[in-house]
């Protein structure tokens, strides 16, 4: 159907729209009170549009639409659109998808505290999203040391009657694993873990106290040292805090700074008036983007995902539909939610601050970001002089072996584009040929026939498929002169024109095809530090893989042997258990409980394991 003509028929009700280019791409993902009105826009007279729309309408050749009952459904539903597909001309959330998580397993008869990458509905509570791993760590770190909570996997249930692990002995765990805390007594101390996360520590010292004064009463005086402890590291937490309001509510103030593509973010969590922490988070944008758009996606993308909304939001600048973003606000946390934007007094003062905050992270990412394409460039220049190549290496491949004793062995290939990893590019191998001992002259001339013989294929289409047809202008090969020369007779029966170097660990040395002595550059050469990088991640890569096939062997080599254990009832047993140790330790009226474990299965198992 023409585009004219689908114009025609829009209705007139809420929903989202979602606009391609003539490959089906899409381009853009945006709601609408008035699906006709917003639609039509886009297409009316040029004059009045803003830089960036009028180059999104010039390459739309198609749109979609879907009804919704309400603006805030509509809301909604673009949010988890945009999440979905990362249009082009959509402000976005960098790396959003690698925000990490604290959760505090809920779901378990005795929770655990752990960092985890994706929210679930699963009877957990989570807090966050962060930006930094390490500061998830760090936290859980500090959580550990004031709160005696289990951290091993183990899947415990009241009345076991395990051994207590090291944790206990150095009082880090109460060991329910031993039955000595119950599961309520052991819940108290749960729900102290998340107030603490919610930020409420001042609120715990008044009850710690009292348990304090308590347990030296009982004359359990460890007890009353632990929770001392405790107290003495709480209340230096709280002293650092900074109460940056007379009241005691709760709020969130969003600053936002902005250079071309790039806008930053910072946010400053205040908790019953003091400030219990702050972040950043940087998005994605065009440039002609105004700042009202990017504050509206940013509360929309972040407060998403978010464990927990405030009952007031600070912003620096009015949003688009602050009205619309307020209702959905609210429907998350259950109440009223503000959106405001204060012009004079403490609360103005509070957004310059986190505004000025925002602007300062902004500057020195992309002073550091500056900084890195100035090495990138000149390791580049120094790679094409010292390799003696016509242009600087845009592509360059890296491989390396792993494997114990020759068993299981395993190459891999990364890819550096513009001294960057394409992660998306990399490559794994099981070797096939090599046998009776470890050979790695051998596997890398596997995994270079392999890899260079598919691409020429995909090259003359013969295969279908594109992901080995982009050669690169640089292989790298982890080693020295012999396993260039091995590498080098693969390329040579090839007949691909590609330029292989070699990167000897122990002194670093570069070695070069047709050159009887290696090339060694500077130590603080940016040309070397990146071959390292690059080998490196090669290692990296490779000994991941051989651990995990590792792993795999391990664990699944006493299933394996067990008559009516298929690959579906292995799964289901891990995944109940946790693991082969607790599967061998299980009664079988434990085993029957297992998705797919009849009696006579469980039997089988229990027979086969006990020996």
């Amino acid at each position: 159907m023409e585009l004219t003509e689908k114009l025609k028929l829009l209705p007139t009700n809420p929903g989202v729209y979602l606009m391609k280019n003539e490959a089906g791409e899409i381009l853009y993902i945006g709601k609408a009170l008035n699906l006709r009105n917003r639609v039509r826009s886009y297409f009316q007279n040029g004059r009045g549009l803003s830089a960036k729309v009028a180059v999104l309408v010039g390459q739309i050749e198609d749109f979609e639409y879907i009804v919704t009952d309400s603006e805030v459904e509509a809301l909604i539903l673009e949010s988890n659109l945009i999440k979905e597909h990362a249009p082009r001309y959509n402000v976005r959330l960098k790396d959003d998808k690698n925000y990490p998580y604290i959760k505090v397993s809920m779901e378990e008869t005795f929770p655990r505290v752990l960092l985890v990458r994706r929210r679930l509905a699963d009877g957990g509570r989570y807090f966050g999203p962060y930006t930094s791993a390490g500061a998830v760590r760090d936290t859980l770190d500090l959580l550990r040391k004031l709160f005696p909570v289990r951290t091993c996997r183990k899947r415990i249930e009241p009345g076991q009657q395990d051994r207590p692990c090291l944790n206990f002995h150095i009082g880090r765990c109460l060991a329910p694993c031993a039955s000595l805390i119950d599961a309520a007594a052991y819940r108290e101390i749960i729900d102290e873990v998340c107030v603490f996360l919610e930020g409420r520590h001042d609120a715990l010292i008044p009850d710690l106290e009292v348990k304090m004064n308590q347990a030296a009463g009982a004359l359990e005086f460890e007890r009353a040292a632990r929770i001392r402890d405790q107290l003495q590291s709480l209340r230096q937490i709280v002293e650092k805090q900074k109460i940056v309001a007379s009241h005691a509510e709760d709020q969130d103030v969003l600053g936002y700074a902005r250079a071309g593509d790039l806008a930053c973010v910072h946010v400053f969590f205040v908790r019953g008036g003091k400030l219990i922490g702050r972040d950043h988070f940087l998005l994605d944008c065009s440039p002609e983007e105004d700042g009202e758009a990017v504050l509206a996606a940013f509360v929309q993308q972040y407060y998403s995902k978010a464990s927990f909304v405030p009952r007031e939001i600070l912003l620096s600048q009015a949003v688009d539909d602050g009205d619309v973003l307020e209702n959905w606000l609210g429907t998350l946390r259950g109440s009223r939610v503000y959106l405001r934007t204060p012009q004079r007094g403490a609360k103005k003062h509070l957004v310059n601050m986190v505004t000025e905050n925002a602007q300062i992270v902004l500057d020195e990412i992309r002073s550091k970001e500056e900084r890195r394409q100035r090495e990138v460039e000149m390791g580049l220049s120094e790679l094409q002089e010292a390799l003696d190549l016509p242009a600087a290496p845009r592509r360059i491949e890296a491989y390396d072996i792993s494997n114990t004793q020759g068993n299981q062995v395993v190459a891999s290939m990364v890819v550096f584009v513009d001294g960057m990893p394409a992660n998306d590019q990399y490559r794994r191998f099981r070797i096939r040929t090599v046998e009776g001992g470890p050979d790695d002259y051998q596997a890398m001339q596997e995994v270079l026939r392999r890899r260079f013989s598919r691409g020429l294929r995909e090259k003359a289409g013969e295969i279908a498929g594109s992901s080995f047809s982009d050669f690169p202008d640089v292989v790298l090969v982890d080693g020295g002169k012999g396993q260039l020369s091995s590498a080098l007779e693969v390329r040579d029966e090839l007949a691909v024109d590609v330029p292989f170097v070699g990167l000897a660990k122990q002194f670093e040395e570069l070695y070069r095809e047709g050159q009887q002595y290696p090339v060694l550059l500077p130590r603080e050469s940016q040309g070397l530090f990146m071959l390292q990088r690059i080998r490196d991640e090669a290692h990296r890569f490779a000994i991941t893989y051989h651990r995990q096939l590792r792993g795999r062997a391990a664990q699944g080599s006493v299933l394996d042997d067990i008559p009516g254990v298929g690959s579906q009832r292995k799964k289901a047993l891990i995944k109940y258990f946790g693991s082969v140790k607790r599967i061998r330790e299980a009664e079988i009226e434990e085993l029957v409980k297992v998705d797919g474990v009849s009696r006579g299965v469980a039997e089988e198992i229990y027979r086969h394991l006990r020996g």
